[in-house]
């Protein structure tokens, strides 16, 4: 009995780790669900670039400011005081339900992404430049045959109104 509960305890923990996500993968994950919308790994968004971010602060300071930026800063922290000033002082929301291992994988995720560099682009800039929009010039006939209608379409609306109100007038005479 002994003997099958060893066995049985081994390979649930052989298959634990089999099955448990590498931090880089999972913190890609998470990265992408909750943080790439307003940070990116090389490049200033609505937040800062996160590349180095593991060099600049310890790991206990990203983990207490990823669960609530506002009661760091609220604290005094002069980093996050500076952050959230050099942001507009815009809050980056809060993630409690984070544990400490997704902000660690998170990190490491970060740190993969920074390393690996800036890959060259899968093709090539255009040679020329391409205004996307047109200037409005006497030739542009579809805009103005559009503010024509337009506005013949309002003066007959204003027609059809007072017609109906002389109409409306005539008829309460007569009654």
């Amino acid at each position: 009995m002994k003997r099958k509960i060893t066995q049985l305890a081994l390979i649930f923990f052989i298959s634990s780790h089999v099955m448990a996500t590498p931090p880089v993968e999972e913190g890609k994950a998470i990265f992408s669900s909750r943080c790439a919308a307003c940070h990116n790994v090389n490049k200033v968004v609505t937040g800062p670039a996160l590349a180095g971010v593991d060099q600049r602060r310890s790991i206990d300071w990203i983990i207490n400011f990823v669960h609530s930026s506002q009661t760091v800063i609220k604290k005094g922290d002069k980093d996050a005081v500076a952050l959230f000033d050099k942001f507009n002082k815009i809050p980056m929301p809060d993630h409690p339900d984070l544990t400490s291992d997704n902000i660690k994988s998170i990190v490491e995720f970060i740190k993969s992404e920074a390393s690996a560099g800036t890959e060259k682009a899968p093709f090539n800039k255009p040679g020329k430049l391409r205004p996307v929009y047109t200037p409005l010039s006497i030739t542009n006939y579809g805009f103005f045959i559009g503010y024509l209608a337009v506005v013949t379409l309002l003066i007959f609306g204003l027609l059809m109104a007072v017609k109906v109100k002389n109409m409306e007038r005539i008829m309460r005479r007569n009654q």
